[in-house]
């Protein structure tokens, strides 16, 4: 075994492992992304002998990521038969998380201080608001288990999570369409939902 690219590999794991789990949960949802991130890196590892590490990895790893991602959206929507309009908000993502030099999602992804800016202005919601929404969008509860567990209707929820959505968008202004997509189209994919559906265009273009 080659010490040194062991080591190497350790530390690109640790270094790029959560990061690329955010992305791949964010184009593919929860179910299937920590599949494909474990998939590029025992394809990293299968290439030891003949692959040199350098300035280039972040780069060969989000790819590699992306690419088995779009693999798994075009299996999925063949095998879900999805509608034309779930077909489009897909390829909207897709092309939103394309890894490319010029593409500034990536670096925002791996920029700390953008994310808890992000987490910080969730924590400075209303308390009600607060925790429907992590329930919602963090720990990926459907809106009638967040009703079943607070002991509330499910208009009441949906009323909460309209409310969260317009006070960080006001809270987070240039970061809007980042934390937009990154929450909501998790949201859109997991659930397809017309609720979420009508909730992601009401969110993109205005309250």
């Amino acid at each position: 075994m080659n010490n040194d690219f062991d080591s190497t590999y350790k530390a690109l794991f640790r270094r790029y492992y959560p990061n690329l789990l955010f992305y791949a949960t964010r184009l593919i949802g929860d179910e299937e992304a920590e599949d494909v991130v474990q998939d590029v890196f025992v394809e990293l590892w299968k290439r030891k002998d003949s692959m040199e590490i350098g300035d280039q990895i972040q780069a060969f790893l989000y790819r590699a990521v992306y690419t088995r991602s779009l693999n798994v959206l075009k299996h999925r929507a063949i095998k879900e038969k999805y509608s034309s309009a779930m077909e489009e908000i897909n390829q909207k993502r897709a092309e939103f998380y394309q890894p490319h030099e010029s593409n500034e999602i990536i670096k925002r992804i791996e920029d700390r201080e953008l994310r808890q800016e992000i987490y910080s202005a969730i924590n400075e919601l209303p308390d009600k608001c607060k925790e429907v929404f992590k329930l919602s969008y963090l720990h990926d509860m459907k809106n009638k288990e967040i009703a079943d567990v607070l002991g509330v209707s499910l208009r009441t929820v949906e009323a909460h999570i309209y409310k969260a959505l317009k006070l960080l968008r006001s809270k987070l202004g240039h970061l809007w369409l980042t934390f937009l997509l990154f929450f909501i189209f998790k949201s859109l994919f997991k659930f397809c939902s017309f609720f979420y559906f009508v909730l992601f265009l009401g969110c993109l273009f205005s309250f």
